[in-house]
């Protein structure tokens, strides 16, 4: 199977239905996309599919075959934080961490499409990303934050 992860061409010869997830983190070795609960009620291992959030613990392999995966890793460069990883570095929306690149991913998402920085909107989407470490005020407002940057770029530098 062939697919485009993080912009780079990737074969996977394994079983076809061998979890999204567990290819990437094992097989590609790209361990940012975490497992929360393992039966997509958590949100923890959102990635985007031809740019869409996913439970990529829900997706078997065969499903992304010729498509698109975008993990968190594809948000940074080897000297900068992307624009909504620099907001929950600086606001606090990271707590322990497992849940932190699915609500990054979800919001990326909602970033490239224009989303709504309104609080209300901004919870909305992040409803199916669970977090067991916060009362969610400290990751609405790193979204928030992320939203109202006047560039939309990926790797902007954060101010």
């Amino acid at each position: 199977m062939n697919l485009t992860v993080n912009g780079k061409k990737r074969s996977f010869g394994g079983a076809p239905f061998k979890r999204l997830i567990d290819v990437l983190r094992e097989d590609f070795r790209l361990t940012g996309t975490k497992e929360g609960c393992g039966e997509g009620e958590c949100g923890a291992c959102t990635v985007l599919l031809d740019g869409e959030p996913v439970n990529s613990c829900l997706i078997p392999v065969a499903q992304a075959e010729g498509r698109r995966v975008e993990t968190i890793e594809s948000l940074a460069s080897s000297q900068k934080l992307g624009v909504l990883q620099e907001a929950f570095l600086k606001r606090g929306g990271a707590q322990c961490g497992i849940c932190t690149p699915g609500m990054v991913m979800t919001a990326e998402y909602w970033r490239r499409t224009g989303g709504s920085s309104e609080p209300g909107a901004v919870r909305n989407v992040l409803a199916g990303n669970l977090c067991r470490c916060t009362g969610y005020q400290h990751i609405v407002d790193s979204v928030i934050e992320a939203l109202q940057r006047k560039g939309k770029g990926k790797r902007e530098k954060f101010e």
